[in-house]
């Protein structure tokens, strides 16, 4: 006859342990707690290595961050380099310019987007490629692009032309300024004679007038006298004639 085949072990991982029956309903709650707290733990390990791998990611971080700032600042540098490579190509050419014309300022801001300004409205500027300039315009009806070229003579050429443009609209702006300020300045002259000469009549006419006043108040002050004069030697007659016997 055949043996009977032991029993297989009960599974006991989530089973009380033998006195849990017997023990208090605190005691079980607390056991739960723990038992929670243990399955919530699973594989992330300790705080202190958590801890220390969010220290070791900051770490990184920080230096994928300083190496792309210095990236960034050498691409700068590069562009600063080449606009000044164009300013100093156009420097013959602004040596013609009229001393007297102050509205090319030839300079390079070093901004966050560095720029080579021809004047207040042109300027050059690196494309996204760090190699292609652009020369820009501002204008009233929007940013155009004048010329767009990897080649500094090709700049040369268009700021040589875009300057030559400018010195012209001066030349007519200044002309029409001379033959409509003309008349008005001659206007203006004529307007500040009339006032001169209204204002030296205005002194004149008080100075006569002071004279006037004061020649009045002699004339007065010695015809009172000579009314009183003639009354006493009247009154000195009458006196001598009738009274005095």
């Amino acid at each position: 006859m055949e043996e009977p085949l032991p029993a297989p072990p009960a599974d006991t991982r989530d089973a009380d342990p033998p006195h849990a029956s017997a023990a208090t309903p605190a005691e079980r709650l607390s056991l739960l707690v723990e038992r929670e707290r243990v399955a919530r733990k699973g594989p992330a390990g300790s705080l202190d290595e958590r801890m220390a791998s969010l220290s070791g990611a900051l770490r990184r971080a920080r230096l994928e961050n300083a190496e792309r700032s210095a990236a960034i600042s050498d691409l700068r540098a590069a562009e600063i380099a080449r606009l000044e490579m164009l300013g100093e190509a156009l420097s013959p050419v602004l040596a013609q310019v009229p001393r007297d014309c102050d509205i090319f300022d030839v300079g390079v801001a070093p901004a966050e987007r560095p720029r080579l300004f021809i004047d207040q409205i042109g300027f050059v500027e690196m494309d996204r490629d760090r190699r292609t300039y652009r020369f820009l315009q501002d204008t009233r009806h929007g940013r155009v692009t004048l010329r767009e070229s990897d080649s500094i003579d090709d700049l040369v050429e268009a700021i040589t032309s875009y300057i030559a443009h400018r010195l012209i609209e001066r030349e007519k702006a200044l002309a029409v300024d001379y033959a409509s300020g003309g008349a008005a300045q001659a206007l203006g002259v004529k307007i500040a004679a009339a006032r001169e000469r209204a204002n030296e009549r205005e002194n004149d006419n008080s100075l006569s007038g002071k004279t006037t006043r004061a020649a009045a108040f002699i004339a007065e002050f010695f015809g009172a006298a000579a009314f009183f004069a003639f009354l006493a030697v009247l009154a000195a007659w009458i006196y001598r004639a009738y009274l005095a016997t």
